[in-house]
């Protein structure tokens, strides 16, 4: 990792930092200068590179068609004998196959049966599709007036890429189609960013594992599946460190392992205001941590910053308890934030309009992140309406929406009919 500014460096830098009311867009202009990107790379077979970044551009060795060839099957002709309202016979001579070029020769008056993907023979430049002939035999065919231009049907020779132009560039995830065009290039293998290690954890004595008999006043750990789930979507390395009580030596010992072997540290609960302070205690000690109230619903509190062992430093992404804030906050913030690690530089999801189909209640000064069900009404509009329930508990909530319906800080309360932001998940 390149070196990064300090806390207090970065918050200088915000005009009207308040850390006790700090607007969502503050947060994501915070930790683009909290992190840094990986520049560790290694070399990786493409069916190995999907979900990878590209650590540098990838360049063509190769034109893409590497030759002329047909877009379909059909008769390739030379154009120039095509006349103005006037019908065209020509005699078939042969037929170009994909995977080898044709060896004749072709004379006025003759044509070539060529198949899709077949070297389009020399002096020709032209393909009629065998279903817009007038008609054709074995010997001959017949193509009306007015039903080509020259050069139709033909895929020209470095159409999709020329050789030694930019075919994929730095900072790309790698996609099927983007390993499909690798594999189009001959490239066996690709340089990519090294994984990002993100260790993780919940904290709290009321947190149950998985398997341990319920007991009163004891929930389910549910966010340490979730986040799983969000991390294993972005390719990263999990180390997944269980429950964690709320007692400073065993908190202590989870930071420091987290630190020593990770990039980025999740933890989930132990920063909101009236918890017991271990957790922030902890981060205060081992890392230079600010804790945030957000202006934001759900997930107000939040802590981020670095925990430091030696030479080895994390990135702290101290999330809420609640889950749907874990979630909410992830995918906020904390997603963009990796993805910056990890260099990529795909854009962000675009935010959609769609009209809500219910009262959207809202005071300005906040942004609000509501589960919704997005849907197209019969004349192709784009509609939504919230899952209801919308506690920052209620995860099963989260299962059932299809997007965020996304309320800005400056917006207040949204009637039936008015459109707004949209988040597909």
């Amino acid at each position: 990792m390149t070196h990064a500014l300090s806390l207090a460096e970065i918050a200088a830098k915000l005009q009207g930092y308040d850390p006790q009311a700090l607007p969502a867009q503050d947060v994501l202009t915070f930790l683009s200068q909290l992190v840094t990107t990986a520049t560790d790379a290694e070399e990786v077979n493409v069916f190995d590179a999907l979900g990878r970044v590209l650590s540098q551009d990838v360049i063509s060795p190769i034109d893409v068609p590497p030759h002329d060839n047909s877009a379909m099957d059909g008769f390739a002709f030379d154009a120039s004998q095509l006349q103005n309202h006037q019908a065209l016979t020509l005699n078939v001579v042969g037929t170009a196959l994909a995977g080898k070029a044709w060896q004749g020769q072709v004379q006025h008056g003759e044509c070539v049966k060529i198949m899709t993907g077949a070297i389009m023979p020399h002096g020709l430049d032209t393909v009629i599709p065998i279903e817009l002939c007038q008609s054709h035999t074995a010997h001959s065919i017949v193509i009306p007036a007015g039903v080509l231009k020259p050069g139709d049907n033909r895929r020209l020779r470095g159409e999709d890429l020329k050789k030694g132009a930019p075919a994929l560039q730095r900072g790309l995830r790698v996609t099927a189609a983007a390993a499909g065009l690798l594999a189009s290039l001959g490239q066996p293998k690709v340089r990519v960013h090294q994984r990002l290690k993100v260790a993780y954890f919940s904290t709290g004595d009321e947190i149950l594992s998985l398997g341990e008999a319920p007991r009163e006043g004891a929930v389910y750990d549910s966010n340490r599946y979730t986040v799983h789930g969000m991390l294993q979507s972005l390719g990263c390395d999990m180390i997944d460190m269980g429950v964690v009580r709320d007692e400073p030596l065993l908190l202590e010992e989870a930071f420091t392992q987290a630190a020593q072997t990770a990039d980025a540290i999740i933890t989930s609960g132990g920063v909101s205001v009236g918890e017991a302070d271990f957790t922030k205690a902890m981060m205060k000690k081992l890392g230079d941590v600010a804790f945030w109230k957000i202006a934001m619903r759900p997930g107000r509190p939040m802590a981020v910053g670095r925990i430091t062992q030696g030479q080895k430093s994390a990135v702290l992404f101290g999330l809420p308890g609640n889950p749907v804030a874990v979630m909410v906050t992830f995918l906020a913030f904390v997603k963009p934030a990796l993805l910056q690690m990890m260099g990529c530089t795909d854009p962000a999801p675009p935010l959609v309009r769609a009209k809500t189909q219910e009262l959207l209640r809202k005071k300005p000064g906040r942004t609000e992140y509501q589960r919704g069900i997005a849907s197209r009404t019969p004349t192709g509009e784009l509609q939504v309406v919230t899952t209801g329930n919308q506690g920052s508990g209620v995860l099963s909530s989260m299962t059932q929406a299809n997007c965020l319906i996304v309320l800005s800080h400056e917006q207040g309360t949204a009637q039936i009919g008015d459109w707004v932001d949209v988040l597909f998940l």
